[in-house]
């Protein structure tokens, strides 16, 4: 089974406490100007992975794991998958 959970804040700003100022200049530089394919490409994988909870299950399950035991008390969970629902309940069962 695989999971795909996104963090949603505002991008810009967080990128920019998280060390990615510069990107994220040239990312809403490139997206304003009309180019979102060569915006999309110019976001660093890093932040990708900073930001996103996407992989197999257990790699999930250990990523909630570390945010929950970091303090984290809200996810804002986006199923991808024919089964949504399914999706959901078994991050649930996880907090």
């Amino acid at each position: 089974m695989e999971l795909s959970m996104t963090l949603h804040a505002g991008y810009n700003d967080l990128a920019v406490a998280y060390g990615y100022g510069e990107a994220a200049r040239k990312i809403q530089e490139l997206y304003l100007a009309g180019r979102t394919r060569d915006a999309a490409a110019a976001v660093p994988d890093e932040f990708c992975e900073l930001m996103t909870l996407c992989g197999p299950e257990g790699y999930v399950r250990e990523r909630v794991e570390a945010f929950r035991e970091a303090g984290v008390t809200m996810l804002n969970v986006t199923p991808v998958g024919p089964e949504p629902a399914r999706l959901i309940e078994t991050v649930r069962n996880w907090l």
